[in-house]
């Protein structure tokens, strides 16, 4: 599992598929997160401005992210 720090309160999860360079565009992210393909805290999320917090568990194509703070 890596940690993603940030250094705001919350993170967008359209920004942080963006942030860890796993989507190129938000358009791109947009429809992987409207298809199912992203889980937060192990429930799969389709909103793609679901704010992610410190402690958040983000899985994506067999990659596991936690969000930390920097």
């Amino acid at each position: 599992m890596e940690t993603i720090n940030i250094d705001t309160e919350f993170i967008k999860l359209d920004s942080f598929l963006k942030l860890t360079g796993l989507c190129e565009s938000g358009g791109f992210a947009k429809a992987l997160i409207l298809d199912g393909n992203v889980k937060v805290n192990g429930e799969v999320e389709t909103r793609r401005g679901k704010k992610l917090y410190k402690g958040d568990k983000i899985s994506f194509e067999g990659n596991e992210y936690i969000i930390g703070e920097k």
